[in-house]
Protein backbone atom coordinates (compact mmCIF):
# COMPACT_ATOMS: atom_id res chain seq x y z
CA UNK A 1 0.00 0.00 0.00
CA UNK A 2 1.46 3.37 -1.03
CA UNK A 3 -0.55 6.89 -0.49
CA UNK A 4 1.50 9.47 -1.67
CA UNK A 5 -0.26 13.05 -1.94
CA UNK A 6 1.08 16.81 -2.69
CA UNK A 7 -1.44 19.67 -0.77
CA UNK A 8 -1.74 23.00 -1.74
CA UNK A 9 -4.09 23.47 1.37
CA UNK A 10 -3.51 22.36 4.71
CA UNK A 11 -4.28 18.65 5.81
CA UNK A 12 -5.07 17.03 9.11
CA UNK A 13 -2.11 14.73 10.04
CA UNK A 14 -4.30 12.95 12.34
CA UNK A 15 -7.20 11.94 9.81
CA UNK A 16 -3.89 11.03 7.62
CA UNK A 17 -2.27 8.46 10.25
CA UNK A 18 -5.95 6.89 11.19
CA UNK A 19 -6.90 6.35 7.52
CA UNK A 20 -3.10 4.70 7.30
CA UNK A 21 -3.69 2.45 10.09
CA UNK A 22 -6.88 1.35 8.36
CA UNK A 23 -5.49 0.53 5.23
CA UNK A 24 -2.37 -1.53 7.26
CA UNK A 25 -3.98 -3.83 9.46
CA UNK A 26 -1.52 -6.66 9.40
CA UNK A 27 1.23 -4.25 10.53
CA UNK A 28 2.97 -4.97 13.88
CA UNK A 29 3.49 -1.62 13.85
CA UNK A 30 3.64 2.25 12.54
CA UNK A 31 6.03 4.70 12.49
CA UNK A 32 4.66 8.30 11.53
CA UNK A 33 6.31 11.84 11.51
CA UNK A 34 4.63 14.99 11.28
CA UNK A 35 6.93 18.30 10.91
CA UNK A 36 5.42 21.44 11.21
CA UNK A 37 6.08 25.16 10.84
CA UNK A 38 7.92 25.97 13.78
CA UNK A 39 6.56 28.54 16.03
CA UNK A 40 9.49 30.61 16.39
CA UNK A 41 9.41 34.12 17.71
CA UNK A 42 10.07 36.32 14.68
CA UNK A 43 8.53 33.57 12.24
CA UNK A 44 5.56 34.96 10.81
CA UNK A 45 4.71 32.70 7.91
CA UNK A 46 6.79 29.74 5.86
CA UNK A 47 6.20 29.41 1.95
CA UNK A 48 7.45 25.78 0.17
CA UNK A 49 7.34 26.63 -3.48
CA UNK A 50 8.45 22.92 -5.55
CA UNK A 51 8.85 22.44 -9.27
CA UNK A 52 5.73 20.75 -10.43
CA UNK A 53 6.60 18.54 -13.51
CA UNK A 54 9.56 16.63 -10.98
CA UNK A 55 7.71 17.05 -7.53
CA UNK A 56 4.82 14.53 -7.08
CA UNK A 57 6.95 12.01 -10.02
CA UNK A 58 10.45 12.12 -7.12
CA UNK A 59 8.24 11.65 -3.79
CA UNK A 60 6.11 8.90 -5.42
CA UNK A 61 10.40 7.13 -6.70
CA UNK A 62 11.11 7.87 -3.25
CA UNK A 63 8.24 5.64 -1.71
CA UNK A 64 9.33 3.05 -4.08
CA UNK A 65 12.76 3.18 -2.72
CA UNK A 66 11.46 2.82 0.73
CA UNK A 67 9.05 -0.27 -0.37
CA UNK A 68 11.15 -2.11 -1.70
CA UNK A 69 14.37 -1.87 0.69
CA UNK A 70 12.43 -2.57 3.59
CA UNK A 71 9.54 -5.05 4.06
CA UNK A 72 6.56 -2.63 4.90
CA UNK A 73 3.13 -2.97 4.82
CA UNK A 74 2.53 0.60 3.62
CA UNK A 75 4.18 3.86 3.50
CA UNK A 76 2.72 7.01 2.87
CA UNK A 77 4.23 10.30 2.29
CA UNK A 78 1.99 13.45 2.10
CA UNK A 79 3.95 17.03 1.61
CA UNK A 80 2.61 20.77 1.49
CA UNK A 81 3.31 23.36 -0.19
CA UNK A 82 2.31 27.10 -0.51
CA UNK A 83 2.30 29.92 2.77
CA UNK A 84 2.22 27.97 5.75
CA UNK A 85 1.23 29.67 9.49
CA UNK A 86 3.33 28.26 12.84
CA UNK A 87 2.12 24.96 13.58
CA UNK A 88 0.64 23.78 10.69
CA UNK A 89 1.68 20.43 9.54
CA UNK A 90 4.47 20.63 6.17
CA UNK A 91 4.53 16.75 5.93
CA UNK A 92 3.57 13.12 7.22
CA UNK A 93 5.46 9.86 7.23
CA UNK A 94 4.21 6.72 8.15
CA UNK A 95 4.94 3.36 7.68
CA UNK A 96 3.95 -0.11 8.68
CA UNK A 97 5.31 -3.37 9.00
CA UNK A 98 5.70 -6.29 11.04
CA UNK A 99 8.65 -5.58 12.64
CA UNK A 100 9.46 -1.82 14.17
CA UNK A 101 12.87 -1.48 12.72
CA UNK A 102 11.70 -1.41 8.96
CA UNK A 103 8.98 0.95 9.53
CA UNK A 104 11.03 3.71 11.96
CA UNK A 105 14.03 3.03 9.23
CA UNK A 106 11.70 3.61 6.58
CA UNK A 107 10.49 6.52 7.88
CA UNK A 108 13.75 8.15 8.77
CA UNK A 109 15.14 7.17 5.22
CA UNK A 110 11.97 9.02 3.69
CA UNK A 111 12.29 11.82 5.83
CA UNK A 112 16.51 12.54 5.41
CA UNK A 113 15.45 12.61 1.59
CA UNK A 114 12.98 15.16 1.62
CA UNK A 115 14.65 17.40 4.37
CA UNK A 116 17.97 17.64 2.09
CA UNK A 117 17.12 15.99 -1.66
CA UNK A 118 13.80 16.85 -2.46
CA UNK A 119 12.09 19.35 -4.96
CA UNK A 120 11.41 21.85 -2.90
CA UNK A 121 12.42 25.47 -1.46
CA UNK A 122 11.60 27.16 1.46
CA UNK A 123 11.39 30.65 3.05
CA UNK A 124 10.56 32.12 5.99
CA UNK A 125 9.20 35.41 6.48
CA UNK A 126 10.00 36.94 9.70
CA UNK A 127 9.47 40.76 10.39
CA UNK A 128 12.12 42.10 8.54
CA UNK A 129 10.73 39.87 5.35
CA UNK A 130 11.13 36.43 3.35
CA UNK A 131 14.61 34.71 4.10
CA UNK A 132 15.68 31.84 1.90
CA UNK A 133 16.26 28.16 4.08
CA UNK A 134 18.92 26.12 2.96
CA UNK A 135 19.31 22.42 4.26
CA UNK A 136 21.66 22.96 7.27
CA UNK A 137 25.04 20.69 7.36
CA UNK A 138 23.57 17.93 9.59
CA UNK A 139 20.78 17.58 7.08
CA UNK A 140 23.29 16.62 4.09
CA UNK A 141 24.97 14.20 6.85
CA UNK A 142 21.63 12.50 7.37
CA UNK A 143 21.23 11.88 4.01
CA UNK A 144 24.77 10.62 3.01
CA UNK A 145 24.38 8.00 6.00
CA UNK A 146 22.20 6.31 3.79
CA UNK A 147 24.49 5.64 0.66
CA UNK A 148 27.02 4.51 3.36
CA UNK A 149 24.55 2.22 4.29
CA UNK A 150 23.59 1.09 0.91
CA UNK A 151 27.27 0.39 0.20
CA UNK A 152 27.70 -2.18 3.26
CA UNK A 153 24.20 -3.93 2.39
Amino acid sequence: MKDVRLFDTGFSAGEGLARFAQAVPDAGGIVSFVGKVRAEQDVKALELSHYEPLTLPGMEALADRALERWALDGLMIWHRVGIMQPGAPIVLVSAGARHRRDAFEAVDFAMDHLKSDAWFWKRERRSDGWHWIEPRGQDHNDLSRWDILTEQD
